[in-house]
């Protein structure tokens, strides 16, 4: 089981925190090919409802820990922002734009979290982080934007809309620090999430496929598994551990490893402008992460020399 770094026994590194929150992106980076390879077409709310809500239910029954108190309606809020609106406008998103345009304006996220936590939170909103913010739209841009792609005004509107509630999301649990468990934590948001989508779903999409393949239900599984149980428990245990501009920094790991899996995997071409967009966001991550450590006031200032006559006792 994940432990829990809020515990105040967290003894791992901040290097080891950041490389184990990483992990959730980079897995949700390869939802695309899972998605192309193995689902059903033309389903992606199905697949988003698969991935949330059978995750958080088992996480549940699993940890036997109902929200208590002001964190029922917590979670409702939570678990809408960080998964259900979320892969609602991303669904929207995809439907009416390129997948360059769509993680281009997604990629705006840092920059709102950081924004939201100096005024939420009091995080310091210094040059570096708006720098680096800049410099991961910049390379994202590079790595997935084609020149002849589209814009459409209701389809930026819910990419820019997904960026908001998705850094919304993580700064809100951030503030709202959990006493449950983490397991807990993550399986309420699940669930609140997958039931805000699972009327969409089926007014959108109908009935889920009357019979489905092996490759079908492995795809499904992989997705709630690893895809959502897995990754959103590391999600959310890097947000109790880190600051929240720094976890969303991470986000952008997503078309990154989404590029390189299907370059890997599905023998996409990879063209020296993607390479090069791949290290801008590879490097503005490093910034982000970078923290010049602050000397203490007794470092700063050195103390004033002791009268010899008072060395005695």
């Amino acid at each position: 089981m994940l432990s829990d770094p809020s515990n105040g026994n967290f003894g791992n590194s901040r290097l080891a925190t950041l490389l184990l929150t990483a992990l959730a992106p980079a897995v949700w980076g390869t939802t695309y090919v899972v998605t192309t390879e193995f689902l059903p077409p033309g389903r992606p709310l199905l697949a988003a409802v698969v991935r949330a809500l059978p995750a958080g239910l088992v996480l549940v029954a699993v940890t036997r820990r109902l929200p208590r108190g002001s964190w029922w309606w917590r979670a409702a809020v939570l678990g809408p922002l960080n998964i259900g609106a979320f892969f609602a406008l991303l669904f929207v998103a995809a439907y009416r734009l390129p997948g360059g345009v769509a993680a281009t304006v997604g990629a705006v996220q840092p920059l709102l979290a950081a924004g939201l936590s100096a005024g939420l939170l009091g995080e310091r909103l210094s040059l570096r982080t708006l720098l680096a913010g800049a410099a991961g739209v910049a390379g994202v841009s590079l790595l997935v934007l084609r020149a002849d792609a589209r814009l459409d005004a209701l389809g930026v509107a819910a990419a820019l809309g997904g960026a908001v509630v998705m850094a919304t999301g993580v700064v809100l649990s951030k503030r709202w620090a959990s006493p449950a468990p983490l397991l807990a934590t993550t399986g309420w948001q699940l669930v609140a999430g997958g039931v805000l989508l699972l009327p969409v779903a089926l007014l959108v999409e109908g009935p889920p496929p009357a019979s489905l393949t092996g490759g079908n239900l492995a795809g499904y599984a992989y997705l709630a598994v690893v895809g959502s149980a897995l990754a959103y428990a590391l999600w959310f245990r890097g947000i109790r551990a880190l600051p929240a501009t720094d976890v969303t920094f991470l986000g952008l790991l997503s078309p990154v490893v989404a590029t390189t899996v299907g370059w890997l995997a599905l023998g996409q071409d990879l063209a020296p402008a993607q390479v090069l967009g791949g290290l801008v966001v590879l490097g503005s991550l490093v910034v982000a992460q970078t923290r010049r450590p602050r000397a203490s006031a007794e470092q700063k200032a050195p103390l004033p020399e002791m009268p010899r006559t008072s060395q005695r006792s």
